[in-house]
């Protein structure tokens, strides 16, 4: 769900470029199997953002079917190419690492992976993200992008900021939650928890003295989050 209004989420949407092909068949796919993506505004901005930032080791916690993943590894793996095509490093370099609770949809992300052929860039992990993390204590990573179960973020960021290089990026999507985080006027009793535990990490994320951060009225909401060198 959207937060902003329908004529303006239409209007951006409208005016974001198409996904073809293999990223074209999962969109299609995750609509008809109710399997919650990235929306295209969300996922055009971090796209924008990993053109910029041009990160070597991402972290995802929240694979699904891959769709995501697949999506930054292209936009990474067009960026890399430029640069090597014009003297600069190879696309080689890139990696990303994805977490997936469910073995399912861990399976099924790495059969999509496999036919875009990322295999050699994008690792699924399957497991609960909470006993996954605290075992990455020797890994650093240059982007992490959260999009797992809401309720479960807070728990997640003191792993984040541990992980998360100066200078690295965290992104943090569905902060706003159908718009329930920013009134009360728009909660559901069933999902009190969940929006409790997403306002304590906007917080935290706000007030914490390692990052920057900014919250974006973009897709479901999005927290764009700078650690500092």
């Amino acid at each position: 769900m959207n937060i902003n209004y329908p004529y303006i989420t239409e209007y951006i949407q409208s005016s974001t470029p198409e996904k073809l092909g293999l990223l074209k068949e999962l969109e299609q796919y995750a609509h008809q199997h109710h399997v919650p993506i990235s929306q295209p505004e969300t996922l055009r901005f971090i796209e924008v953002i990993c053109n910029i930032a041009k990160p070597k080791r991402i972290l995802e916690i929240g694979t699904a079917i891959g769709y995501s993943a697949i999506a930054l590894a292209t936009a990474i793996d067009n960026v890399q190419c430029t640069m090597y095509n014009n003297g600069g490093n190879s696309q080689s370099e890139f990696q990303i690492t994805t977490i997936e609770k469910s073995e399912t949809m861990a399976n099924i992300a790495r059969e999509n992976i496999e036919k875009a052929n990322l295999q050699n860039r994008i690792t699924v992990i399957t497991g609960d993200a909470n006993e996954i993390l605290p075992t990455l204590a020797d890994e650093t990573f240059d982007l992490i992008f959260v999009d797992a179960a809401k309720g479960q973020y807070i728990q997640f960021l003191p792993h984040c900021i541990r992980t998360l290089q100066k200078g690295g990026i965290l992104i943090s999507d569905n902060i706003l939650f159908e718009g329930m985080v920013a009134t009360d006027e728009l909660w559901k009793k069933r999902k009190c928890t969940i929006i409790r535990n997403l306002r304590e990490y906007i917080k935290e994320i706000m007030d914490n003295n390692q990052l920057d951060t900014s919250i974006l009225p973009l897709g479901d909401g999005v927290a764009l989050s700078y650690k500092k060198l």
